[in-house]
């Protein structure tokens, strides 16, 4: 059941479980669910993917729109305030603005569901009621995971992006008359952006980890939520699963930012064409 034979060995044990899951898909068997983990994790993996990616992409969108304009109006009011209320939602937990927005646009003001990932009475498939319910529970999740990746990089997105302000071809395209929103796009986000790439891959897996809070929050049926039921319900197997899946997420992050640097900054080539000394 647990996929782990209890009268072999650490190592023999360890060995087995692997081998199961490379070659046969074998998690084990849940013991709160009486079902298969793989069923449980493949189930819940796209509901998750779905509030992670978007959640990170706004996140992102707005640490590398933000950092730019920061870092453009540096020690202006805008700059001041802008890095106030970065600071401010930087040091509040992301469970704690799910939590806040749970109860006021859920709640009280009725904005959104409190729960759920699309409504009990649609069905499933590409209909309208079901795809502007999927959208409307999804809300919270989302905006919860974007307030985290917005609030975790704007600030390090400032930094590198004054750091570029003062160098010869920004100041070389001011004198050449090039238009504020091209300097800010091509010259100057562009090149800031670098050093935060590998930080933005890793956002993935701090997402799928923070979800494990944020899907209990807003009972949003996904792996996250598995993971937390796993453990208060001491479901091993389950719990095993899922965090070799966010194993798995971290590593493919890391490779998937070695892979696309060169793509990002083509200064860093794979070295064919470089002189040796």
């Amino acid at each position: 059941m647990t996929g782990i034979n209890p009268d072999s060995g650490v190592i023999e044990g360890f060995i087995g479980y692997i081998s199961d899951i490379v070659l046969h898909q074998d998690f084990g068997q849940s013991i709160y669910y009486n079902t298969d983990v793989f069923d449980i994790l493949f189930r819940a993996m796209p509901w998750s993917v779905f509030i992670s990616v978007y959640g990170l992409l706004l996140g992102y969108t707005a640490t590398i729109v933000i950092g730019a304009v920061m870092a453009w109006y540096e020690g202006t009011r805008i700059d001041s305030g802008l890095v106030a209320y970065v600071l401010t939602m930087n040091s509040i937990p992301y469970y704690v603005i799910a939590v806040v927005m749970l109860v006021f646009l859920g709640y009280q003001w009725e904005l959104l569901p409190t729960g759920g990932r699309y409504p009990s009475d649609a069905t499933p498939g590409f209909n309208i009621k079901f795809m502007v319910g999927l959208l409307q529970h999804g809300a919270m999740p989302i905006l919860s995971s974007f307030v985290v990746g917005f609030a975790s990089g704007s600030l390090n997105m400032r930094g590198n992006a004054v750091r570029i302000m003062g160098s010869d071809f920004i100041r070389s395209a001011k004198i050449r008359g090039i238009s504020v929103n091209r300097i800010l796009s091509r010259y100057l986000t562009r090149n800031a952006i670098l050093p935060i790439y590998t930080g933005m891959m890793l956002g993935i897996a701090r997402l799928f980890s923070s979800n494990v809070i944020t899907e209990q929050i807003f009972q949003y049926i996904g792996l996250g939520y598995y993971t937390f039921e796993a453990l208060t319900n001491q479901d091993y197997p389950l719990m095993m699963g899922a965090f070799l899946f966010f194993t798995f997420i971290t590593i493919l992050g890391i490779l998937f930012a070695d892979l696309t640097y060169g793509l990002i900054d083509p200064r860093a080539g794979t070295g064919a064409t470089r002189e040796s000394f």
